[in-house]
């Protein structure tokens, strides 16, 4: 028998609509399973029981009236300590930030998933302000990984994956800046979206501004179309947001792929030395995506590494959120966060106008690119989870995380929409992840290409990790 925990929440809405089980059922063996494995990975700062089963019997007596509140009445929620949620601290990981104030308002996201009837289970671990690929903070620890507790799980939305990894609730929000989604959805062997910029509405504004998305991170693409569904529907706090989603995200979902025009580039151009696992699963994805009816061939984008012009960004943005602190509190916080803030506090407005302009640059490169390919596949990363409590490999040369993510915080820059499809594993047997990218607002397009890899069985070669005694 399927353990509740292991159903998706499309299965979940179905099993309640056909009286299988109930909301209650599935948000206590949900609680359960958190409980086990926070010792042993720490995905959550916050767990809410008591919280979580009051909505579960709210849903269950909706359900029993046949008038469900929404698309997920009923489905546990995970939500990274990134995002605002009623009645519970956002601490962004940070000692700097205290638990004393109203916290009586909901980001545009998690409101968006409260009117649809979700059960909040809990706050996901980040780190310190989400500045990282990894997960750790001086607040709340290291998040390990669901395949080998010795290894990261990738960040910063680490504790929202392994939480969705280890059946600790199907559907998890997450924030990705420079890859926070898509990074530790591959180590930790999930689906990770990042939408286009402004589909899904964010409140507070972020102090690393348009370089930050929201987005679901679930068991496969289906769950993540249901999700954006909801967490997509407008909010007038978000001045930059899209506006409405004319029809549903499920709509042609299992269209395939076929006629699709898929540039695979297997390193970006040769800049990236790509490990041969890592290689392998992401050229059987592509194999599998051909198969399917899809025209490949291998082509790259052309562009130069714009990492520089990230820095200056992300490193600004670093020094804003931390500008108010006094000398005393700074020297709470990450020394790595420490390090890129004072960067940050160097750029000029010029610095930061001339990175604007390489921005520019490569997001009119990039429209050009899709003129002539429906979607670009790349690997996700380059390599597969290292040790925990790292920001770099161990022995690789490497200062800053985005020396390991080259594939990722691009597509930040340009705003496009881009997930991770697990597609198999190491000789470690640890997760590898292929990135799948689309013209800005073809978000649709990326998650019809997700579904194509998860029934052609691409992405389910990676096996779950089995959960903690």
């Amino acid at each position: 028998m399927t353990e509740l925990t292991d159903l998706t929440a499309v299965q979940l809405v179905d099993g309640y609509r056909k009286g299988e089980f109930s909301p209650v059922d599935v948000t206590r063996a949900v609680l359960r399973r958190a409980e086990e494995i926070q010792p042993v990975v720490n995905a959550f700062v916050r767990l809410d029981p008591e919280g979580a089963l009051a909505g579960a019997e709210e849903s269950a007596e909706r359900w029993r009236r046949g008038e469900p509140a929404g698309l997920v009445d009923g489905v546990p929620v995970t939500v990274k300590d990134i995002l605002l949620q009623r009645g519970a601290p956002t601490f962004r990981g940070s000692k700097t930030v205290s638990e004393a104030g109203r916290w009586d308002e909901d980001a545009p996201s998690v409101a968006r998933l409260r009117e649809h009837g979700a059960v909040f289970v809990g706050k996901t671990t980040t780190p310190e302000f989400g500045w990282k690929g990894v997960t750790d903070s001086p607040r709340h620890g290291v998040t390990r990984n669901p395949y080998d507790p010795s290894r990261t799980a990738g960040g910063s939305s680490g504790g929202s994956a392994a939480a969705v990894a280890l059946g600790a609730g199907p559907l998890s929000l997450g924030t990705d800046g420079g890859g926070s989604v898509r990074i530790p959805a591959a180590f930790c062997g999930i689906f990770g979206f990042k939408p286009t910029y402004g589909r899904v509405p964010l409140y507070p504004a972020s102090a690393f501004g348009t370089l930050a998305h929201v987005g679901p991170m679930t068991r496969d693409a289906a769950d993540a179309a249901l999700m954006l569904d909801v967490i997509s529907a407008p909010d007038a706090r978000d001045w930059s947001q899209l506006g409405p989603v004319p029809g549903s995200f499920r709509d042609g979902l299992d269209s395939g792929v076929r006629g699709l025009r898929v540039a695979y580039s297997p390193t970006l151009g040769g800049q990236v030395a790509v490990r041969a696992p890592v290689a392998a699963g992401v050229r059987d994805a592509v194999q599998t995506l051909a198969s399917l009816g899809a025209y490949v061939e291998e082509a790259d984008p052309d562009f130069a590494d714009p990492v520089e012009a990230f820095h200056t960004l992300w490193f600004s943005g670093a020094a804003r959120v931390v500008q108010h602190l006094a000398p005393e509190r700074r020297e709470l916080l990450d020394p790595g966060l420490r390090k890129i803030c004072a960067q940050g506090a160097r750029f000029s407005a010029l610095d930061y106008l001339a990175a604007v302009d390489v921005r520019m640059a490569l997001g009119r490169r990039m429209g050009l690119f899709h003129e002539t390919y429906d979607l670009l596949v790349t690997p996700a990363l380059p390599v597969t989870a290292f040790e925990a409590g790292a920001e770099v490999p161990g022995r690789s040369g490497l200062r800053r995380w985005t020396g390991w993510t080259p594939f990722t915080y691009p597509f930040n820059l340009t705003q496009q929409p881009a997930a991770t499809v697990p597609c198999g594993v190491d000789g470690d047997g640890l997760p590898v992840g292929v990135q799948i990218v689309a013209s800005r607002h073809a978000d649709a397009v990326v998650l019809r290409a997700a579904q194509a890899l998860y029934g052609g069985g691409a992405a389910r070669s990676v096996p779950r990790p089995r959960p903690f005694p």
